[in-house]
């Protein structure tokens, strides 16, 4: 193609920048508290050159890393620059698309061939101090924190073997570890799926593999104290499909979920299988932890089916999306049976928790264990007239929650009419008994295809009173997947 298409993954907010950018000295309306001193990483999918196919998806977009700097002065920077992975290299050289279909390298031009297909536009992940770029589909891409500059494709200095990486890893906060999986470990559409484990300083202590029941888009997982659980929904791939030129994922109704269940530090023989429900969805999870009698929660952004249009024409789905089913929901598993398919442990209780939404966020000190309240966004009921076009579902959130699972309350901070947000970070508070900070760029829709954009900080504990500080980023932005915060000690620590 010549031009980009027009289509709902290239309109509205959509709409492809192309543009690397620094801006210093932020406008900053109101006060940025004390406790906000670090960088707010963010990644962006944002394709250089129109796709080879019409039905592409803005899933397909090259990644860009952006950082908000929160300085100790009070200033704020912003820089914005593409992923230097080697599919964009290969596309740089050759001045226009290569690659094919999402997620199908039979679709290819013949130079992408055994070129590195991942574009890296996933979630930002710090860990051990380094910085990394991620999407499901390879292997992340390392960063410097401070210049955005790529470093290169990340193995763990040679250690992992899988050929994937998860974007949702799981960092304990009390030992420091990242857990990690990837699917389709070994190649397209295979059931294999590598679990692992880096330690405090980065190194990869541990990888095994496992079959899952199907091969399937496992986009996130979950770790308790004590435990890995690996969801499987019935999002699947084919190779044959794929081979044909066809779509990597359909999703499939009749088929019945799965979760997958092992102690953390323990061999995957181990795994214990707890059936679900038939055709429904989750890409987000909130937590997972234990009760202390012998019971796993897994609270979870659920819907009955698959929520991405693109998937869903490629599955002969059409539903509309009110009359999708969905919620913040609970899954509980009672881990006092005797094992796989026997006593106890092979039933899942389900509870709703809270409405629909997703982008769930809880503090990360909370990781894995029982918590009182979390984050997500969701669609403010009341608003009359169509959402802000925009992020691979098409429509935007307009509206932040703060839910405490085990009372129900919730707290809201609808947004004004053409605003529309995005994943919030959360920032801890050296306060005792302050639930921290949260920073979400902010989208507002001034003219048919215009739009400003801010970040706004947020009193967590407080929300519905809304920002204490707005910083205006005079640039032209695209809608981000997940971002990451790193504080200034963290960074500090890094360079020492």
């Amino acid at each position: 193609m010549t031009s980009f298409p027009n289509t709902i993954d290239f309109a509205g907010l959509n709409q492809p920048v192309g543009i690397e950018c620094s801006h210093h000295d932020l406008v900053v309306e109101g006060a940025i508290p004390d406790d906000v001193r670090g960088t707010f990483y963010r990644a962006v999918p944002d394709p250089v050159f129109p796709p080879l196919f019409e039905d592409d998806t803005a899933l397909s977009g090259d990644g860009m890393i952006s950082k908000l700097d929160f300085r100790a002065d009070g200033g704020v920077d912003f820089d914005l620059r593409y992923v230097r992975t080697a599919r964009y290299e290969a596309e740089q050289a050759a001045g226009r698309a290569l690659f094919g279909r999402y997620r199908n390298p039979f679709t290819d031009i013949a130079e992408a061939r055994g070129v590195d297909r991942t574009v890296a536009n996933t979630t930002p992940v710090w860990h051990a101090g380094k910085l990394l770029m991620s999407k499901e589909d390879g292997r992340a891409y390392r960063i410097d924190p401070d210049t955005l500059a790529t470093i290169g494709s990340h193995d763990f200095d040679g250690a992992l073997k899988s050929e994937t990486m998860t974007a949702h890893v799981r960092i304990d906060p009390v030992t420091g570890e990242m857990f990690f999986f990837g699917y389709e470990a070994d190649g397209i559409a295979s059931t294999k799926v590598s679990y692992c484990i880096a330690d405090a300083e980065g190194r990869l202590v541990r990888e095994q593999w496992f079959d899952g029941p199907y091969c399937s888009m496992m986009h996130d997982f979950a770790i308790t104290e004590h435990y890995a659980l690996f969801p499987v929904f019935p999002t699947t791939a084919s190779r044959a499909r794929i081979e044909a030129g066809g779509a990597h994922w359909i999703h499939e109704p009749e088929l019945a979920s799965w979760v997958g269940i092992m102690p953390r530090y323990g061999d995957v023989s181990e795994m214990r299988w707890f059936e679900g429900p038939r055709g429904v969805s989750v890409y987000h999870m909130m937590n997972a932890f234990e009760d202390g009698a012998g019971g796993v929660h897994l609270d979870q952004c659920l819907s009955s089916t698959n929520a991405f249009p693109f998937i869903q024409r490629a599955s002969g789905i059409s539903i509309a999306p009110w009359e999708m089913k969905s919620g913040l929901t609970r899954w509980s598993f009672d881990m006092n049976g005797s094992g796989p398919g026997s006593g106890p442990g092979t039933g899942i209780a389900e509870r709703p928790l809270g409405p629909p939404g997703d982008f769930p966020r809880i503090a990360d000190a909370d990781q894995g264990r029982p918590y009182h309240h979390g984050w997500y966004c969701t669609m403010n009921p009341e608003v009359k007239g169509p959402p802000i076009v925009g992020g691979p579902v098409g429509a935007m959130f307009n509206m932040l929650l703060r839910i405490e699972p085990e009372t129900g309350r919730l707290d809201a901070l609808p947004l004004p009419p053409a605003h529309c947000l995005n994943e919030p970070v959360h920032v801890p508070s050296q306060t005792p008994g302050h639930e921290g900070w949260l920073i979400m760029i902010v989208d507002h829709q001034t003219g048919a295809n215009d739009f400003a954009h801010a970040a706004w900080i947020v009193d967590a504990g407080k929300i519905a009173a809304g920002p204490v500080a707005k910083i205006h980023i005079p640039a032209r932005l695209r809608p981000q997947v997940h971002g990451w915060w790193v504080s200034a000690a963290q960074r500090a620590e890094a360079l020492s």
